[in-house]
């Protein structure tokens, strides 16, 4: 382990660990040798993900499966071993502010938390051939709390919109998501200590966070072109904050093996009741459960196999990636003024229009203030959800955070274009009561809602004096507007 001179409690990003993992360009070349120019034309690329899926299409003479199978489209046993590679080499938390947001709402409510980390890959200088993964901003979406954890709507149409939405906006600050957080926190009763859960004679990760970290690495794959299907691995990330063995707050970073993402992938492994253990499918229909086994080292000192079935230690399906701070803090959102944080309504924080008008209030006419309070990714959030702004007001405010030195004349372009000024309309309608007081979420949505609509009929009135009556309905609708306002069917 090589350690700097920093005195933060965590450690900094020139805290490597050396030893554990190879560099993935580094473990490449041991097992390919140099392929660092280009590949013949009949050499296939030498890197492949694993698969244990049978293999569709076998031209063996025999039913597909599951009617038939062969010993050509069957998959080999499975020998689980700890991976020697890693995508990223290191999570790099832009600012300690993000990890104090995600606890604040732990010690206000003394329950857990999860996020979605956002942010961009960039070179580990300190280590050769190093990637880390920056972390620049922590989108936390609904979620539910239960007796023992933390209970997501994955795969629901309104978890996926939000995703959606938080993609666009990292996307438009040039970013993308680069993993997920959560919070394991009991406190002890003693000031400031919290209990040392996880460690080598418990579990680091549960077998349960192990099946949704390899869910999510599955829906995050690694372009790779050296790889024979275009992919290979991903540099998805899974960090816990938990205690560590002196009672503080920590954070450790994992990735999940491509092995474990091979055996998601073919619905091989299912959670145990045992943190520490993952269990083994059992065979299907439709499921095909190939030999799975494992090493391990006896009291005697020797290596032996032992079979995976019925359950194995996650151990097997893990790989540690160190994390940290930056020496000197330099966060993509600038924004002195931190906005409301999403579906934080449990604790009175609700995103409201009135929430957008103080915010962006504060400017008091200064393009320079106005660029500064833009840059957060939480507001843009909002402001895609509203859509008010078009394409080319949130693609200026993604400019103005990723090229703060153009960031006061992209400002100045952002309040002259017409999504702004209905933007202002809007804010201008909102309720003195979303002014003044957080309301629940559905009534800072229903605020926002009828802020819109009224900020809409202004500006129709506006570019157009004249009414017309529904042919459909006979609705007598005000403005240029092109479908009725009572039957939504189409004006002409």
């Amino acid at each position: 382990m090589q350690k700097c001179a920093s005195t933060v409690q965590m450690p900094c990003v020139t805290i490597v660990c050396l030893e554990t993992h190879l560099i993935l360009d580094i473990w490449r070349s041991r097992i390919h040798g140099d392929i660092s120019g280009v590949l013949p034309a009949n050499v296939p690329p030498p890197l492949e993900d694993p698969d244990y899926r049978v293999k569709p299409n076998c031209l063996n003479g025999h039913a597909p499966w599951p009617k038939g199978i062969c010993s050509k489209c069957q998959p080999s046993a499975i020998t689980l071993q700890r991976q020697s590679f890693r995508m990223v080499d290191n999570v790099e938390f832009a600012s300690k502010d993000l990890i104090e947001t995600l606890l604040s709402f732990w010690k206000s409510t003394n329950s857990q938390r999860f996020g979605f980390l956002y942010g961009h890959y960039d070179p580990l200088y300190d280590v050769p051939l190093g990637v880390k993964a920056v972390v620049e901003a922590i989108y936390e979406p609904k979620q539910s709390w239960e007796v023992d954890g933390i209970k997501l709507a994955l795969g629901s149409e309104d978890f996926d919109q939000e995703i959606v939405r938080a993609d666009a906006a990292a996307e438009a600050c040039g970013m993308k998501m680069v993993g997920m957080i959560f919070t394991d926190l009991v406190a002890t009763g003693e000031p400031n200590k919290v209990l040392y859960r996880r460690h080598a004679n418990s579990y680091f990760l549960t077998s349960l966070e192990c099946r949704l970290a390899a869910y999510m690495e599955l829906k995050h794959p690694n372009p790779c072109r050296w790889a024979r299907g275009g992919h290979f691995g991903s540099k998805f990330v899974t960090c816990c904050v938990s205690g560590n063995q002196d009672g503080y707050i920590d954070i450790s970073a994992w990735q999940l093996s491509n092995s474990a993402m091979a055996m998601q992938a073919a619905d091989l492994i299912i959670p145990s009741s045992v943190p520490s253990r993952m269990c083994v499918q059992e065979p299907g229909k439709a499921r095909y459960v190939p030999d799975i086994f494992y090493s391990y080292t006896n009291e005697y000192n020797r290596t032996v196999s032992a079979n995976a079935k019925p359950a194995f230690p996650v151990e097997y399906l893990l790989v540690n990636v160190t994390n940290g701070y930056p020496r000197e803090p330099n966060s993509a959102f600038r924004s002195n003024r931190a906005f409301v944080i999403e579906n934080r309504e449990h604790v009175h924080q609700v995103q409201t229009p009135g929430a957008i008008k103080r915010h962006i209030g504060s400017a008091q006419g200064s393009s320079e203030q106005l660029s500064i309070l833009l840059s957060d990714f939480h507001l843009l959030i909002y402001l895609i959800s509203l859509g008010v702004l078009g394409q080319d007001e949130i693609s200026l405010i993604g400019r103005i955070v990723s090229q703060p030195m153009e960031a006061e004349q992209l400002a100045e372009e952002l309040v002259k274009s017409a999504g702004w000024q209905t933007l202002m309309l809007m804010l201008n309608e909102a309720a003195d009561s979303d002014l003044n007081t957080p309301a629940e979420s559905s009534t800072g949505m229903a605020a926002a809602n009828a802020a819109i609509e009224s900020a809409a009929s202004t500006t129709h009135s506006a570019s157009s004096g004249g009414s017309w009556a529904c042919r459909h309905c006979t609705f007598e609708n005000s403005g240029a507007s092109g479908s009725c306002e009572m039957c939504a069917l189409p004006r002409d």
